[in-house]
């Protein structure tokens, strides 16, 4: 692990293989191990660049400064930082409204984009939204981060064949500082590209999970907003699907990455 200063925090990051790169970004409440199944795979055709989202893992933890459009201004310095002027970014969760905000910003740096059980629009989804905001905010003021990271590993790997995924997934989300996860979430569901969408020239995939918190439509219907996008749906799959069918999702993967 290694950290870089960039935008006036730490960032730690873990850096892996040669060739163009391929950046991986990490969803809510969790880190950089959230792609442990990917870094050996690509690392072998890819430099791979894993890295702890503000707020996050080993990463700086402000106290108020959060948000999308602000961790996308850290992806950015910490790219130039290392003098990387394109790469393909891999989004899951959180880190697919970083890749898309990257892409509506600084569309110069993002040479293929994917997004992977995530959207446009946090905070333009709906009854989902405003369910989810409500619920999550609740449950953290009453219960605590602790029974929030059993109820959410256990919403993402319930099947018995899954009790290490989600008993280390579980520790990666109750290892987390409160405020940080917080506010991490409260800015999440208030960030949306709204008309940027379709403003977005990258060529994208979208992996989603036939059994994701939203369904195959959600997704279909961004998708047919945008310039250059398509959506693939893996089977037997929940949330975490880099984590869940991680062979399934590499194919699909590496098929979009060799398609020139």
């Amino acid at each position: 692990m290694s950290k870089i200063h960039a935008n006036a925090i730490e960032l730690d990051y873990e850096d892996h293989g040669t060739g163009k790169v391929l950046l991986l970004l990490h969803g809510l409440g969790s880190t950089k191990k959230d792609w442990d199944a990917q870094v050996p795979f690509f690392s072998k055709t890819h430099r791979v660049l894993t890295v702890d989202l503000r707020g996050h893992g080993n990463s700086s933890k402000p106290k108020d400064a959060y948000g999308v459009e602000l961790m996308t201004e850290d992806i950015k310095a910490f790219l130039d930082q290392l003098d990387i002027t394109k790469a393909t970014f891999v989004g899951f969760s959180m880190g697919g409204a970083v890749a898309f905000q990257m892409a509506a910003s600084y569309p110069d740096y993002v040479e293929k984009l994917v997004i992977v059980n995530s959207g446009p629009d946090f905070n333009d989804m709906g009854s989902i939204g405003e369910e989810l905001l409500k619920s999550r905010t609740e449950f953290l003021e009453t219960k605590g981060l602790d029974p929030l990271a059993k109820e959410i590993s256990f919403n993402m790997f319930p099947e018995p064949h899954q009790l290490d995924l989600r008993t280390a997934f579980e520790t990666r989300c109750k290892n987390n500082d409160y405020n940080a996860y917080y506010k991490s979430f409260v800015t999440l569901m208030d960030w949306g590209l709204g008309d940027q969408l379709e403003a977005i020239p990258t060529r994208t995939l979208v992996i989603g999970s036939d059994m994701d918190y939203t369904p195959e439509a959600f997704k279909q219907a961004y998708v047919s907003r945008m310039q250059n996008a398509s959506l693939k749906i893996i089977e037997n799959s929940r949330h975490g699907v880099v984590i869940d069918q991680p062979e399934a999702f590499n194919r699909e993967l590496k098929k979009f990455l060799d398609h020139e």
